[in-house]
């Protein structure tokens, strides 16, 4: 009820309140789970109006009578309901730039060190019982909110219909972002000012400025909505999760907020539910690299690795085949770090290294629920490569990542990790390497043509592009003036066959691995960009800047 009830009994007894006598009859005899103060209150042996007074006397609070007080229709909008529930504070109006808010206890030193970063930095307290509070909250908010019935954990069912500036800040800031199919949301204090920006399509975008006064109840909303964060901690990092609905659609954050010299700064990443139900077409495999993929995925046992940089949609990938070969009489689990899609009929394992959930003890253990089919978030070490090629050569399926900068490299890092050349020809089915680049918005591209540095750089010559259909950028509302919206894969298949797997037990060297790849017909990630390029799908310029590694 109060923070420091043994402070306030002895101000009680100071005032002439209470005797020594009334508070040792009271601790003998009060219920299991009462203090004694709310029994000295039940018995009516203080009252609640003299608790509060003497709390607000010696805090230097004022005390404010609140039996009768009709709040107007506008406080709603100075308080979100939650942070009202959750603080056990009401709002009781403005006073020029200070926000007058009524709390029960002036010795809970959290909350009245929070509110000021939750809210707004200038806030004006009061003192009240906490039962005249509770039914102001009702007043104010109704009482099936105050009830709980309208609050969904901390999130943005119930601070939808509030007006409160920083709320409605927020709130737009989260639904624009997903309404723009943003990957990330930033959120950057500046020296002098507050920059939003979102990832959109792989490239940030500026999208709006703030005052910088506006800071710490930016960051102090973001953090409610989390339900996890501390308010009141700005000196180490924090990550945490916000799960909001936006018609009707259902969409999840992770939250990562680190403390920098101008301030706290946060990053969201959008994590859009609706791409777990793309196809591989949808991702960016033209025809005969879908049907040659979807093949090879569907094979019993082995091993199937994605490779690629951070951010090249390696994962989003692994859940295309798993949608694909999920069927009823299959048993699939995954282990990853963290688990950010939740697919149905799949059981997913999160790893835990705190407590020892490691992705190889993961992995040992799952092998005991006798799945058909495996997914690694990644392959990390030599121990759980080694798990993984056993796993595969006992009868699974696997399918994981591996940061190589394309397919046939894939093989000489199984190999840095401690795999052994057999093993590795013997496990590993296919490779898939592939790289993200932006599409031309539908909406606005224009016919187009290749400069003679593009095609020098492509290897076309003029008679291949005058046959093809070149598409270029040119930008309106739909796409924000960028010319692009959405991304697709370029892709590379590397089949290991039994040829290939001679090549890998000999311990070629990637450049002959790769050579002789191409020869038995792999196409490589820029060639895929110049099919997708001939087709009006994507720039030159993309696919340039995507596969300058690529070899010829």
């Amino acid at each position: 009820m109060y923070s420091n009830e043994k402070y306030l009994l002895e101000l009680l007894q100071e005032s002439g309140l209470l005797v020594e006598r009334d508070i040792k009859g009271v601790a003998a005899s009060k219920k299991p789970g009462e203090s004694v103060l709310e029994t000295l209150i039940k018995t009516g042996i203080v009252s609640d109006e003299q608790v509060a007074q003497t709390v607000a006397v010696n805090s230097g609070m004022e005390y404010i009578e609140l039996q009768g007080f009709a709040p107007p229709p506008s406080l709603k909008g100075l308080v979100p309901v939650e942070v009202a529930i959750r603080y056990k504070v009401a709002p009781i109006g403005t006073n020029g730039t200070a926000l007058q808010i009524v709390v029960a206890d002036p010795y809970d030193f959290e909350t009245l060190d929070a509110l000021p970063h939750v809210l707004q930095p200038e806030i004006e307290f009061f003192c009240s019982t906490p039962s005249l509070i509770k039914l102001l909250q009702s007043n104010i908010y109704g009482n099936d909110a105050v009830g709980g019935s309208k609050i969904k954990g901390v999130g943005m069912e119930a601070a939808g219909d509030e007006d409160a500036p920083v709320i409605k800040l927020v709130t737009n800031m989260l639904t624009e972002a997903f309404k723009n199919k943003a990957s990330d949301i930033h959120v950057e204090p500046m020296e002098k000012d507050i920059r939003i920006r979102y990832r959109m399509d792989g490239v940030m975008v500026d999208i709006e400025h703030h005052p910088k006064r506006l800071l710490a109840a930016i960051i102090g909303r973001i953090k409610i909505m989390t339900g996890t964060m501390q308010l009141d901690e700005k000196r180490v990092p924090q990550d945490g999760r916000i799960q909001m609905n936006y018609n009707d659609k259902e969409i999840d954050m992770r939250v990562s907020i680190i403390p920098t010299s101008n301030g706290e700064s946060v990053v969201m990443r959008v994590l859009d539910k609706s791409s777990l139900r793309l196809g591989l077409s949808d991702l960016g495999f033209l025809s005969d690299d879908q049907a040659s993929f979807e093949n090879l995925i569907s094979l019993p046992d082995g091993i199937i690795l994605v490779t690629g940089p951070t951010g090249s949609g390696k994962t989003t990938t692994l859940y295309a085949c798993l949608n694909f070969i999920n069927r009823s009489d299959r048993k699939i689990i995954t282990v990853e770090d963290p688990v950010e899609y939740e697919l149905a009929g799949i059981n997913q394992v999160m790893v835990k290294e705190d407590v020892g959930m490691t992705f190889a003890a993961a992995l040992r253990a799952m092998l005991r629920q006798a799945p058909n089919i495996i997914m690694l978030g990644e392959i990390r070490d030599l121990e759980t490569a080694s798990i993984a090629i056993q796993a595969s050569l006992t009868g699974h399926l696997v399918f994981s990542t591996l940061h190589t900068n394309d397919a046939p490299s894939a093989v000489a890092r199984l190999a840095d990790i401690g795999i052994k050349p057999f093993l590795i020809a013997t496990a590993v089915r296919a490779i898939e390497a592939q790289r993200l680049v932006r599409k031309l918005c539908g909406d606005c591209k224009t016919v187009s043509s290749l400069s003679d540095r593009e095609l020098r750089s492509l290897g076309l010559d003029a008679a291949q592009a005058a046959d093809a259909t070149i598409m270029g950028p040119a930008g309106c509302g739909k796409c924000r003036q960028l010319g692009f919206r959405g991304r697709m894969s370029l892709v590379e298949i590397f089949k290991i066959d039994d040829e290939v797997r001679t090549m890998i037990n000999q311990q070629l060297t990637t450049p002959q691995l790769r050579k002789r790849a191409r020869e038995l017909g792999m196409r490589t990630m820029r060639e895929d960009g110049i099919r997708k390029v001939l087709s009006g799908l994507t720039s030159a310029d993309e696919v340039i800047e995507a596969t300058m590694s690529d070899s010829h």
